[in-house]
């Protein structure tokens, strides 16, 4: 695990990630004022050019999906509401609000498709895309998009209401 650990924290994309927000937090509103240009409107620019890379890049593996293993899809379909249970356990124990529980279940049950992508992309090259891009993005994102925000909403003001 210290390997682990020692390889997330020192990696150059986490470690960029970490000193910028340390950057962020230590220069405070006028810092954020001298960044807008970068952080504002060319953020969304390139976030824009990131989302339609990423798009064309599930477009061209979900076909590939079609041989792989059921237990495989059955995955991409049951991690996400595992999570959302696991996030409602916590902000059960927490006393979250339900607005609040609802956000930390949709966040846990679409970790998968938020980073996973685009990290493994890069930082394990030999993986396959078929599986990384057309599982979480191919089945576990409409997935939630159709059924999981409901079924997790609901779940919430279930549990804590």
């Amino acid at each position: 695990m210290g390997h682990v650990f020692k390889e997330a924290l020192t990696e150059g994309p986490q470690l960029l990630l970490l000193g910028a927000m340390a950057v962020g937090y230590l220069s405070g509103d006028a810092g954020s004022a001298a960044m807008q240009p970068f952080t504002g409107d060319l953020f969304k620019g390139m976030l824009a050019f990131f989302l339609l890379d990423m798009g064309l890049l599930t477009a061209r593996n979900v076909p590939a999906l079609k041989g792989q293993r059921p237990a495989l899809m059955a995955y991409a379909l049951v991690a996400p509401l595992l999570h959302a249970s696991m996030a409602l356990g916590i902000a059960v124990v927490l006393g979250l609000a339900t607005g609040n529980a609802i956000l930390l279940m949709v966040l846990a049950a679409s970790a998968s498709y938020i980073a996973v992508p685009a990290v493994l992309r890069y930082a394990i090259p030999e993986a396959s895309p078929p599986l990384y891009f057309g599982l979480s993005l191919g089945l576990t994102f409409p997935f939630n998009i159709l059924v999981g925000i409901g079924l997790y909403t609901q779940a919430a003001q279930w549990a804590l209401n």
